[in-house]
């Protein structure tokens, strides 16, 4: 099965059309993936000569415009140029116009035949349902670059940081520093890029970075992590997963906000271990069941060592135990954090 196109496989086909000047008249980009649209809008912002952009370039918001003058300026032709570039960001929200100002439907004949001189660029975190008539003009017509920027799933979140890195710094990470760093910081990309930029500057001229390079800058604060945490409960060892859990909880700022943390890392872990035990169950082997969830073979690799520690049978224990964890975390339960996480990773180990 092919594997799902991501929000930095949509991000790379958008480049490869503005390098290559093979751009559609008209693009809709949505979604909440906030890091790449906001990259986008700068690199469409950037398109016209600086020259040319006092006459021909927009930048416009949909809660201070109508669709009628969206559309005027987008019908209107470039001066003393080959183009116009027209962005407007927070799209849906023109539909909120002055009446006799136009709706969103108006702008389905400029999509059927859209100006070729003016390169129009709709954002939003959303869009139109699919079963309107404006839904189904973006997302079908072939005159629109129809994109959807999901957030990046955790499991990719290693394999992104080792091509940023790569690509942005020219530096090699290796993949357990990789994985530690989204651990420590998440799957905010713009947070991690920052935090990427950091760890760059701080190795200098090194030309890879190690896990010690990861921990001495961003996770100095605190000797275990997750993954550690993560690696005792696998091996079944209880004693040394119950003193990691405890030295985690001292070192964090909030103890809520830890165990928050530290559920959805185990939900993200144990949802890849019932797939792969789920997908062995059918009969499937390694290179097949790795096929089938579109992962790198690194991260695959320790999946597959992690699962070979569990059986099918197990999971139903484990998803109760995430389950109860997450409501006394909200409030359904008199326990502390400290007594959630040991009772939490007690059931984890059965």
């Amino acid at each position: 099965m092919a594997r799902k196109q991501t929000s930095a496989d949509h991000f790379q086909t958008i480049l490869s059309h503005l390098n290559s000047g093979s751009l559609k008249p008209v693009y809709y980009l949505y979604g909440e993936e906030e890091f790449y649209l906001d990259q986008l809008v700068d690199k469409f912002s950037n398109l016209l000569p600086a020259h040319e952009k006092d006459f021909n370039f927009d930048l416009l918001y949909g809660q201070d415009v109508t669709p009628a003058k969206v559309l005027a300026i987008a019908r209107s032709f470039p001066m003393m140029a080959e183009r116009r570039v027209l962005i407007v960001r927070n799209f849906l929200q023109t539909a909120k116009g002055a009446a006799g100002e136009g709706d969103l439907n108006d702008f389905i004949p400029f999509f059927e035949q859209p100006n070729p001189s003016c390169l129009v660029v709709l954002f939003d975190t959303g869009k139109p349902a699919g079963n309107t008539k404006i839904g189904k003009a973006i997302s079908k017509s072939p005159n629109v670059g129809f994109f959807h920027f999901e957030p990046m799933p955790d499991y990719m979140i290693p394999e992104w940081i080792i091509n940023w890195v790569e690509s942005h710094h020219q530096k090699k990470i290796l993949p357990g520093a990789a994985q530690l760093l989204g651990q420590f910081v998440g799957n905010n990309l713009q947070l991690l890029s920052s935090e990427i930029d950091k760890v760059c500057t701080f190795v200098d001229t090194k030309p890879e970075v190690s896990e010690a390079d990861v921990k001495e800058i961003i996770g100095s604060y605190r000797e275990y992590s997750a993954i550690e945490l993560k690696e005792a409960i696998i091996r079944r060892d209880l004693n040394q997963a119950l003193y990691i859990s405890e030295q985690i909880l001292q070192h964090s700022k909030s103890d809520t906000g830890e165990l928050i943390r530290l559920v959805g890392f185990f939900y993200s872990v144990f949802v890849n271990i019932w797939q792969i035990r789920r997908l062995a169950e059918k009969g499937m082997g390694k290179a097949q069941v790795q096929a089938q969830m579109g992962m790198n073979a690194w991260y695959f690799d320790r999946l597959w060592k992690d699962a070979a520690n569990f059986q099918y049978a197990d999971m139903p224990r484990v998803f109760e135990a995430l389950l109860d964890a997450d409501k006394s975390i909200k409030g359904f339960s008199t326990l502390d954090t400290t007594s959630i996480l040991f009772l939490l990773v007690k059931r984890l180990i059965g």
